[in-house]
């Protein structure tokens, strides 16, 4: 969509409608925008749910139950890649026909198979391949970057968390914290958003760390948060941090896959996130984990286990640890080989294209869902009984993610039970507010248009009860 370079998504979606010869808001600027979405072909590698197929829908409340559904939850569970069953199934034929050879035979042994798809991680986050590495859960990554990163001193032993991180980071910090024989409530800093504010204002936090850091020993926030949808500036934080001589890291939970990430370029110190979310790995998948390469040589796990050891001399079995540098070397275990086989169908799909390509699309659909919303949802002092929806995602493009969140004027429990009723699946968080989050991967305009619509068709329907 070339032609509409340089203009806001508000603009694009106006000179669509005038040539088209129809309001903004009508579904036939959906239908132009994914004809001319030169990444709409990247929806036919994923399965999507039909309507009829959700446990909450309700056949007699939609018009053809066998369409797709209005898959907006890739933040929370992606979508399967169709690969994934073909990679899982060759991998228990060859458990069942070669039994302990497939973990050197096959077209990814068991003893290294994620090793072969790092690289397509570390493009992912922007990361050179020997600073990723794909093992465990992220919250044992997590734990395992901060007990070595985590060095707290009398005099320097505070970590910086934004208030009301995902609970499982807030949980490791302040048991690591503890582990130390610190006590959280002097050495966690939380950080909160300005009074009637819902989200972080940069300069407050760059602030905060001026201030504080010579007792901060680790800045450690998310890259997207999770509630809010906001999009840090990772690379102001990251900079401020070593300033002031603190290690900063990212839980990217929220961010890899969603956004164009340079963990290597902007010199974060470590990461690590998940990769069911927008990364369509599967319910538990096997998570990442990165340590830039500037301390490869001085950074050590605290923990060893042996797939830490070197691949060339780990089958020995000398009991003489040949520690591998940089997060290589934080490996304990062999990693799930039936885990690695759905991200792999995933991450494929991403070397199709690139992550500045899928954001570049991100912003104009994530822009559309915007500008219907402030369309049809916008508060209206003239019919004050009347629902309406505030954003509380940034409205600059530049802080956010794919996600917004939807804080209503009225309770949303039971407008949420109506959207699953018709097909919508997206996240609820009571009281008020969805979470939606069009995904450029495999969501199209079509689905947005369709899910404001029927936002509308459940808000009349709770009404009337």
């Amino acid at each position: 969509m070339e032609q509409f370079e340089g203009l806001t998504p508000a603009e694009t979606f106006q000179r669509v409608s005038a040539s088209l010869g129809c309001s903004a808001t009508s579904a036939e600027v959906a239908a132009f925008l994914d004809k001319h979405d030169n990444l709409r072909h990247l929806r036919d590698y994923f399965h999507v749910p039909k309507i009829a197929d959700l446990p909450p829908s309700d056949k007699k409340l939609v018009d053809d139950d066998a369409k797709d559904c209005m898959y907006l939850v890739g933040n929370s569970l992606g979508l399967q890649p169709k690969k994934a069953r073909k990679y899982l199934e060759e991998e228990l034929e060859m458990w069942a026909k070669a039994g302990v050879h497939g973990h050197t035979v096959g077209s990814r042994p068991w003893a290294w198979a994620e090793n072969n798809i790092e690289e397509m991680m570390a493009e992912v986050v922007g990361a050179k391949p020997e600073e990723v590495a794909l093992m465990n859960g992220l919250t044992v990554n997590l734990h395992l970057l901060l007990l070595s990163f985590y060095k707290p001193t009398a005099a320097r032993h505070k970590i910086l968390l934004e208030d009301k991180a995902f609970p499982s980071d807030h949980y490791a910090v302040e048991s690591q914290i503890r582990l130390r024989g610190f006590d959280p409530q002097e050495s966690l800093l939380l950080l909160s958003p300005r009074p009637g504010e819902e989200t972080l204002r940069t300069e407050d936090i760059l602030d905060v760390i001026e201030k504080e850091g010579d007792s901060i020993a680790v800045v450690m926030f998310s890259g997207v948060q999770y509630y809010t949808g906001q999009l840090f500036n990772m690379v102001a934080i990251t900079e401020a941090g070593h300033k002031k001589g603190c290690y900063v890291g990212f839980d990217c939970a929220h961010a890899a896959g969603n956004v164009a990430l340079k963990l290597h370029e902007w010199e974060v110190d470590f990461a690590c996130w998940c990769s069911y979310k927008y990364l369509n790995s599967g319910a538990g998948g096997i998570a990442g984990a990165f340590i830039h390469k500037k301390h490869k040589d001085t950074i050590k796990p605290a923990l060893t286990g042996w797939w830490g050891h070197d691949l060339k001399s780990r089958f020995q079995m000398n009991n003489v640890m040949d520690l591998q540098p940089g997060i290589s070397g934080f490996r304990l275990s062999n990693q799930p080989i039936l885990l690695v086989c759905p991200l792999q169908a995933s991450l494929e799909v991403f070397k199709m294209t690139s992550m500045q390509a899928l954001r570049k699309k991100s912003l104009l659909l994530t822009g559309y869902l915007e500008f219907l919303i402030r369309h049809y949802y916008t508060k209206d002092p003239a019919q004050p009984e009347k629902p309406h929806v505030h954003i509380i995602t940034p409205s600059d493009p530049e802080q956010r993610g794919c996600q917004l969140s939807l804080c209503f004027s009225v309770p949303i429990r039971k407008v949420f039970q109506e959207l699953e009723r018709r097909g919508v699946a997206c996240d609820m968080r009571e009281p008020s507010v969805l979470r939606v989050a069009p995904v450029p991967i495999y969501n199209s305009f079509i689905d947005v248009h369709r899910f404001v619509e029927t936002l509308g068709a459940a808000l009349t329907a709770e009404s009337n009860k």
